[in-house]
């Protein structure tokens, strides 16, 4: 499970390593162009969730428990890039994973 330190908060925001990895290089787009938008997310293990707004300016820091960065995914990196450019931000949702045409078998 990695962190994400927002500005200058003690507690971390806690996401799975993959979505995390996935999440930086969408944030880190975004900030090169010095644009600014929300990221929410579903609070585990509690009803609601959470929004904050991330802007240059604002500190971030990213810690992830594995050494080895994860294979990154460019469906669902598309898709939280789409997020990120719409009116609502990013959300954190579940991995999108393609299935490659005449691999999908039914039983």
């Amino acid at each position: 499970m990695g962190s994400l330190y927002y500005a200058n908060e003690d507690e971390p925001i806690e996401i799975e390593d993959r979505a995390l990895a996935h999440l930086k290089i969408v944030i880190a787009t975004k900030l090169r162009r010095n644009e600014s938008f929300t990221l929410s997310w579903v609070l585990p293990g509690r009803a609601g969730r959470e929004t904050i707004w991330v802007h240059p300016s604002i500190p971030m820091r990213f810690i992830f428990v594995d050494t080895q960065a994860p294979a990154i995914n460019n469906r669902w990196l598309q898709d939280m890039m789409n997020s990120a450019n719409s009116s609502g931000g990013i959300t954190l949702v579940e991995e999108t994973v393609d299935v490659p045409e005449g691999k999908l078998t039914l039983h």
